[in-house]
């Protein structure tokens, strides 16, 4: 984690949002006080990694079964 004052981060801004986008964390102070942070954003939706995931899942269950009483069983117990 890099700290610099409210004028140095000013007149770096560019560098330190490459410094940002390459995972690093900076806090910006003001009279030595922290006031900011400078974070990464987190990856967005990854759609190719979900429908992986919920590929796996129908890979997984594929032969289960459930009988009608164990779906009534389930059922009911979700019911306050």
């Amino acid at each position: 984690m890099k700290e610099i004052g409210a004028f140095e981060a000013k007149n770096k801004l560019a560098h330190l949002l490459d410094l940002a986008e390459k995972g690093e964390e900076i806090i910006i102070t003001r009279h030595g006080k922290q006031v900011a942070r400078l974070l990464p954003i987190a990856k967005g939706f990854d759609r190719e990694a979900a429908r992986r995931a919920a590929e796996d899942i129908k890979r997984m269950r594929k032969g289960m079964r459930l009988s009608t009483a164990e779906i009534k069983e389930f059922i009911d117990e979700g019911r306050p």
